[in-house]
């Protein structure tokens, strides 16, 4: 297979890569030419042989995933750190969370492509977090749907996302721009994949203000976003009050598997959550218990929710935040 890529330079002597073109692929490089010339491509774009592919797992019919590493984003991983998914339908293929970058987004579109001919109709970002978005830029002419509060999340967020993650990826961030949220979920929506309908679902503030679920009807699977982590401790940046209520009416959702935002990345469900529900309770009663013994901030951080420390992958990045959010919202209550 060969495809079309273009040069994309930070400045005019610095580092530079080759990003993907999608919508140009073909079986040799004289039809990528071809496509190239009947499609209008940028000048400067060329033909190659096509780069790497995201590895998937099928993990029901039609429905594939990447796991990203349970890691912190860095250059050497490239910011591969969150599970993504796709969904075939007999019409198109919908995207759920499309990476840190947007050499992520193109490899996901490699891998949508060995497995299906099908446009891809639609991007589903599950939460405003950096390491789940900036892949999205990739899929131009896709519907780009999230949370009825993403677009203006993004726009508060975004320029301090990018700098930081350009800063954290260094090259291989290259090329990335912020989404552009077409669609907004305020309670509940569907996709028609054709023959395969794909649920919405938005979640008052937990782990974050702009949760969103994907469930695919037909085979159980749901997509939780950040809603549910696994092996990579949970990163609170919502309400610990909400998350523990959103959390308990996930484990009501009869999904024949589920896959979290990290880690999995299949869960049997609800069993799959019980080890959240754990933590997010010790982080609870902890900060309570602190609050009522008159600590201040700064000491109570230190042993809330230890007694999870060994539990949880990146413990000691997260778990310190996660208890000055829980000590700000709880010491109101």
């Amino acid at each position: 297979m060969f495809e079309a890529v273009m040069l994309v330079c930070a400045l005019e002597g610095m580092p530079c890569r080759e990003a993907l073109l999608p919508g140009f692929e073909a079986e040799s490089a004289e039809a990528c030419d071809v496509a190239l010339r009947r499609g209008g491509a940028p000048t400067g774009a060329r033909c190659r042989g096509a780069g790497e592919a995201l590895a998937v797992d099928e993990v029901a019919p039609g429905v594939f995933v990447h796991r990203g590493l349970v890691e912190e984003p860095d250059a050497s991983n490239r910011g591969d750190v969150a599970n993504l998914g796709f969904v075939v339908g007999e019409r198109s293929v919908a995207v759920i969370d499309t990476g840190s970058a947007a050499w992520i987004g193109e490899a996901l579109w490699r891998a949508i492509r060995q497995r299906s001919e099908l446009p891809v109709s639609h991007v589903v970002l599950t939460h405003v977090h950096p390491d789940h978005v900036f892949g999205a830029g990739v899929f131009a002419g896709a519907e780009v749907v999230g949370h009825d509060g993403l677009g203006r999340a993004l726009a508060e967020r975004q320029e301090n996302y990018l700098e930081s993650f350009s800063r954290l990826l260094g090259e291989a961030f290259l090329g990335t721009t912020a989404p552009v949220v077409d669609r907004e979920i305020a309670e509940s929506g569907e996709i028609d994949l054709g023959g395969r309908v794909l649920e919405l679902r938005a979640w008052p503030t937990s782990h974050s203000s702009t949760d969103l679920t994907v469930l695919d009807r037909a085979t159980g699977t749901l997509f939780a976003g950040d809603l549910v982590f696994d092996e990579h401790i949970p990163a609170l940046d919502g309400s610990l009050r909400g998350w523990q209520v959103v959390l308990a009416d996930l484990q009501g959702i009869g999904a024949a598997r589920l896959i979290p935002g990290h880690g999995g990345p299949v869960l049997d469900w609800p069993e799959g959550g019980e080890p959240m529900t754990r933590y997010l309770d010790l982080l609870a009663a902890d900060t309570r218990a602190a609050i009522d013994a008159g600590e201040r901030l700064a000491g109570a951080v230190q042993h809330i929710a230890q007694g999870e420390a060994g539990a949880w992958q990146l413990f000691e990045a997260f778990n310190a935040r996660n208890a000055t959010v829980a000590f700000t919202e709880l010491e109101w209550e």
